[in-house]
Formats: structure tokens, sequence, C-alpha cells
């Protein structure tokens, strides 16, 4: 196995620190302490940390509306990214951007946003800006399986193949846009195909499974580096939580939620690394003590932080 005990710890670090920070995100919101639009990434957390973990530093990423999983990957403070989803001013946004618009250029997260495939835009602008000052970054792009549907994806994916960008386009397909199945929603039921129209190449993977993301998207970040173009990946995942907070899941079955709960990311990583020897349960477990406790710090941080100046309102505007 192409993984080190270094690694390994760090992949489930990360995947733990998510899955934490999302739990502690809805907690927050029960008591009101979190307010406002919160989409939470629990259950999915194999695809932002095993795509991302092939990543340069100065490599891009674009996010979503469900973003706090990327941010995180993208090696995000966690006290800095739990401020600003509590509006405070210590927040990696000074407290501007909530939950829905976190960002953080100086890691190379060009940010969340609130729009529907409007993280596919963003990464091929992205993708050209890098071509024109022939940096040798790379882009990988995150949406959902909705965002197949929309103008901009078939727009975006025209220009990219046209031009060989190097973005990597990865579509974390969670089953449902807000509560309509994909099945319903798309034509064409193997996403994958949808990139045919631009021969683009195009892969799938399974998206509970953090190594076969990490194996899948090196391969297209090194195509992509090397010249060769743009990619589609489909990450086939699940997402635990609603929608959002008001979504009370009535258009899942518990049978299908009980089935994507037995293949949990981080038990599969977890059981894994310890039938190869790679990790010891109390490592695991030592881990997991650990990231709760930089959850609760975090937290603590969180509250305890100011809120913005008004005065501030009309600072850091573009227009």
């Amino acid at each position: 196995m192409d993984i080190d005990k270094d690694t390994s710890l760090k992949l489930l670090t990360q995947m733990m620190q998510i899955r934490q920070f999302e739990d502690k995100i809805m907690e927050l919101l029960a008591k009101n302490i979190a307010e406002g639009g919160s989409h939470l990434y629990a259950g999915m957390e194999a695809v932002a940390v095993g795509a991302i973990s092939v990543l340069n530093p100065d490599d891009y990423i674009t996010s979503t509306h469900r973003g706090h999983g990327h941010a995180i990957a993208k090696d995000g403070d966690l006290k800095a990214l739990m401020a600003e989803i509590l509006g405070k001013k210590t927040g990696v946004c000074k407290g501007k951007g909530g939950s829905l618009h976190l960002a953080d250029v100086s890691k190379g997260n060009l940010g969340a946003n609130g729009i529907v495939a409007g993280s596919l835009g963003i990464a091929t602008g992205a993708g050209l800006s890098i071509t024109r000052r022939k940096t040798g970054q790379v882009v990988v792009c995150f949406f959902g399986d909705g965002a197949t549907n929309n103008g901009i994806f078939f727009e975006c994916l025209n220009m990219a193949s046209l031009w060989k960008l190097p973005v990597v386009y990865l579509c974390e397909n969670n089953l449902y846009g807000m509560s309509v199945s994909v099945k319903r929603a798309s034509a064409v039921q193997d996403l994958t195909k949808k990139a045919l129209a631009f021969d683009m190449k195009s892969d799938s993977v399974d998206g509970q499974d953090v190594l076969a993301v990490r194996d899948t998207v090196r391969k297209w970040v090194d195509f992509a580096r090397n010249g060769q173009g743009p990619s589609f990946i489909v990450a086939n995942t699940y997402r635990y939580y609603g929608h959002s907070r008001s979504d009370p899941r009535v258009y899942r079955t518990r049978e299908e939620e009980k089935f994507w709960k037995e293949r949990d990311p981080i038990k599969i990583f977890s059981n894994r690394m310890v039938e190869e020897g790679i990790l010891t349960l109390a490592e695991i477990k030592l881990t997991e003590e650990e990231v709760i406790k930089s959850i609760e710090q975090a937290v603590d941080y969180a509250i305890k932080s100011p809120f913005p100046e008004p005065k501030e309102l009309y600072t850091d505007l573009y227009v």
C-alpha cells in the first residue's frame, strides 16, 4: 500500500475533524449560537480529504454551499473557520462570509458560494489564469450532482476542454439535489457520460473510500499538471444530514440511510489501517480524542471572539 503512517494519520485526522466540526455546527444551530443557513458535509469526508491530499499547497480549490469539509481539508484553521461561521471578526473572512462563503485565498481555497454550479465558473477562470501565468498549478473544482444539469456546467467544460485548462472537475454525487433524486433530475444516470460531449477524460470512484479517491484524483491532477487538459470525476457519496437544518429528509428511506452509514468513510479507513498494521486501535482512539478537544477549543475561541464593528460593513468590497 502506497501510504505511510504520517499520511494515514493526517487523512484520518482531517476526516475526523470534518465529522466533529459538522456535528458541532448542528449542535450550535440547535442552540441558536450559530445562525443562518448551514449545509453540512458529514458522511462525505473521504472526497474532500482524499482529493485535496494530493494537491500542492499553492494549488487551488473551489467549493460549494456545502463547503466546510473542503476548507478543513485545505489545511484551514479550525478556530478561524468556526469563528467565521459564527460571524466573528476573527473569522477567516472577518465574519463577513459565514458558512456559505468560507474562503482562504492564502491556502488556495477560492471559496464556497451559495449558487449551485457557481464553483465551475470560478475554477475555469482560475484554470485560464494558471495557463496565462504558466505557474504549473492545478484547480480541483468541487460541485454536486445537481450542478451537472446547469448550463454553466456545459459551458465551462467546453471552454476547459477547448483550451486544455488544468482543472479537475470533481462531482460529489450524494444522490440528491436538495430533495430531488439524481435519478429524477438527470436523463443520464452515469454522470461521467456528460463529459463525452467535450471529448474530456472522465472517471468515477467510490467516494466513501479515501484511498480510492486519493489515487483517482492523483492520476488526473498529474494529467492536468502535465499540460494534458481537464478531466471530470464522479465521486459517489452520501450526506448524513439533510440538505440544511430545516430538512426532515422525508424523501429518503431509513433503510437507505442505514446502508450508507454502514459504509462510513472514517470506519472504512480506520478498519483498513488496523488490518494493514499501519495504525493501532489505541492510536485511532487517541486521534479522535485530540480532534474532539481541538473542536471544543475552536468553539470556545469563536464564541469569545468579538463581532466585526459596524463601520467595517463597507470595507473589503470590490464594487
